[in-house]
């Protein structure tokens, strides 16, 4: 039987050329391209060259793996928009159960949805986990609500009255509060990255001390707010 000879896998894989033949030429974008990895898996009595592409081809995998584009990823986060026809009109039952953790029986899906000078409808109810972005709440009455966990990246809630509301753990990222009334309110652990805060009322707002200092590196909050807030 014909002898083998064995290399040593410190060698850089991605340089390897055999000489025995062209077509054991080995280079990543003919072996392992990144978008499409097809390696098998390493087998008893399998051949040095073999070995060393499936070893290269794991390198690979893992390289384009850890280098995917966090936009990509970012953009998965969030479930298609719900095709249930009365979707919006469930905000006005809101959630029955889980109103501290987020927790649902079935997910409440606002987005794009149109509230404007609401009045009644979504006074005191559970918003918990609620998927706001890129909705529509100017001038409505969100008194008492509870948005534990809910998402509100680009809504508008422009004139909103937050009054004794508890707004834990929401993501306010690029939403439009001007005018909004957080009056009693609990603000605990929410973001406001790049959120309009001008004209925002913070009077008697209960909200942590680290929160407090992230909330008052936004820069839109006009004076009586950040001498509300407390803000340095």
């Amino acid at each position: 039987m014909a002898s083998t000879t064995s290399i040593p896998l410190t060698q850089n894989v991605f340089r390897l050329r055999f000489n025995q033949s062209k077509r054991h030429s080995l280079t990543p974008l003919e072996s392992c391209s990144p978008p499409r990895v097809f390696c098998s898996g390493l087998k008893e009595n399998m051949s040095p060259t073999k070995q060393l592409k499936n070893v290269a081809c794991g390198i690979l995998a893992a390289w384009a793996v850890t280098t995917a584009s966090p936009v990509v990823a970012a953009s998965q986060r969030l479930p298609p928009l719900s095709t249930e026809p009365n979707r919006c009109e469930r905000a006005f039952v809101g959630n029955t159960i889980g109103q501290a953790n987020g927790v649902y029986d079935k997910p409440l899906d606002l987005r794009f949805c149109d509230y404007s000078n609401e009045k009644s409808n979504l006074k005191g109810k559970s918003l918990a986990a609620a998927l706001m972005s890129d909705a529509k709440f100017d001038g409505a009455d969100m008194s008492e609500v509870v948005m534990s966990k809910a998402y509100a990246v680009g809504a508008s809630f422009k004139g909103v009255d937050f009054s004794n509301a508890v707004i834990d753990r929401v993501n306010f990222g690029k939403a439009d509060l001007q005018g909004a009334v957080f009056k009693n309110t609990l603000l605990s652990g929410s973001t406001f990255d790049d959120a309009k805060l001008e004209d925002a009322v913070f009077e008697d707002t209960i909200i942590g001390y680290i929160d407090l200092q992230k909330l008052c590196t936004n820069k839109s909050i006009s004076p009586e707010g950040r001498v509300e807030l407390g803000c340095r």
